[in-house]
C-alpha cells in the first residue's frame, strides 16, 4: 500500500510485514544558519536556555555577529527502560508492532542505547526495518539514518501534535499495533488519539526532562532579562519555558520575569509549540521562524533586531 506525497517528502512505499527501504524520498536541504546577514546579531546579547545543543546554538549566534549568554534550563535524565525496550523488542519480532513514532532524537538514541546495554540492540534493530518508521521532524529522522535504520513516513513542519496526528490518522491505524516513543514527558494528546482511533498503543517513556542540578545561571539569567542587560531570549522547547518559570516562582520572580520579556527583551521561539507555551505563561514571543529550527529562528531574530534598530534610528532623525 502507498501512501500519497502528501504526508511528507520522505513518504515511501510501505510493505507489509517486509523490511522497508533504507532511503528516503527527499531531504530538507534548507541551510539552518543561511538566508541572513552573518551579522544580522549586531553583538546583541542572546540569552540562550538549550541544553544538550546549547553550544551548537551558542555557535550559531556568534556567526551571526551576536554574544550567546547561555543558562541550560533542561538535562535529559536516562530512565530504566528496560522493561519497555524488552516489551516492544518482543512485539515486533512476534509481528504485534505495525508503526513506531519517534517524537525526539534524543529518544532514538535513548531507546537503543538501552535495547544494547541488555543485549538486544541487533534484535531491536532488525525488528524496525519491517515496520513503517514515523519521524516528528529531521532529529530522529538523522538518528536512524545514523544507524542505518530506514525512515517510512516524516511528520511535515511545524512539527506540532497537530500535525503529528494528520500523518498517523492517515496511516489508517486502526487495528494496528503503534508503538510511541514519547520526549521527556509522555504526550497523552498522541496516546489517547491513537486509542480513539482503535489501535493497540505502546507507550514508551526512555528519558526524562529535569531541572538542571545547578541552577545558578539560570537564576542569573532571570536577574539579566529583569534589568534589561539582554536584547533577546531564544527557546527552542516548551519545556525550557517551564524550568525558567519554575525557577523564577520559587524565587517570587515569576511576575516580574513576565513583564521583562515583554517590555524589555525580544522573545524568540523555535516554533508554535513553543510559542504556545510562552503564551501560556503571559508573554508574547516577538519572532517565530517559518521553519522551526535553530538556524531560521536566529536569522529571523537577527532581521528583526535589525528592522527595530532602523525604526529606532528613523525615530531619532
Amino acid at each position: 500500500m502507498t501512501f500519497s506525497a502528501s504526508l511528507s517528502a520522505d513518504s515511501q512505499s510501505l510493505p507489509s510485514r517486509q523490511p522497508a527501504s533504507g532511503s528516503d524520498a527527499a531531504v530538507d536541504r534548507r541551510s539552518e544558519s543561511s538566508n541572513g546577514s552573518a551579522g544580522g546579531l549586531d553583538s546583541a546579547r542572546v540569552g540562550l536556555l538549550e541544553g544538550r545543543m546549547g553550544q551548537e546554538l551558542a555557535d550559531l549566534v556568534r556567526r551571526h555577529g551576536g554574544v550567546p549568554v547561555v543558562a541550560p534550563s533542561v538535562q535529559e535524565v536516562a530512565l530504566d527502560a528496560r522493561a519497555e525496550v524488552e516489551q516492544l523488542t518482543d512485539g515486533l519480532r512476534n509481528g504485534l508492532i505495525d508503526m513506531v513514532v519517534f517524537l525526539t532524537g534524543a529518544g532514538v538514541n535513548a531507546l537503543l542505547s538501552e535495547a544494547e546495554r541488555i543485549g538486544r540492540g541487533r534484535e531491536l534493530a532488525e525488528g524496525l526495518r519491517w515496520v513503517t518508521t514515523v519521524c516528528r521532524g529531521q532529529k530522529p529522522r538523522a538518528a536512524l539514518r545514523q544507524r542505518g535504520l530506514p525512515v517510512s513516513v516524516m511528520v511535515p513542519e511545524p512539527y506540532t501534535t497537530s500535525e503529528v496526528l494528520d500523518t498517523l490518522q492517515r496511516l489508517s491505524p486502526r487495528d494496528r499495533g503503534v508503538a510511541v516513543v514519547h520526549y521527556g514527558e509522555r504526550n497523552r494528546e498522541i496516546a489517547d488519539a491513537l486509542e480513539g482511533w482503535g489501535s493497540r498503543v505502546m507507550d514508551l517513556c526512555v528519558y526524562e526532562w529535569s531541572l538542571p542540578a545547578d541552577t545558578g545561571p539560570l537564576e542569573a539569567l532571570i536577574a539579566d532579562l529583569e534589568a534589561g542587560r539582554l536584547d533577546a531570549v531564544a527557546f527552542t522547547s516548551q519545556v525550557q519555558v517551564r524550568h525558567l518559570f519554575q525557577v523564577a516562582g520559587d524565587k517570587g520572580r515569576a511576575l516580574g520575569l513576565m513583564q521583562a520579556l515583554n517590555t524589555r527583551t525580544v522573545v524568540a521561539a523555535v516554533g508554535p509549540t513553543c510559542a504556545r507555551a510562552l503564551e501560556e505563561v503571559g508573554v508574547t514571543p516577538q519572532v517565530v521562524p517559518e521553519h522551526p529550527k535553530m538556524g531560521p529562528m536566529i536569522v529571523a531574530l537577527g532581521k528583526h533586531l535589525r528592522e527595530r534598530r532602523a525604526a529606532a534610528h528613523e525615530g531619532d532623525l
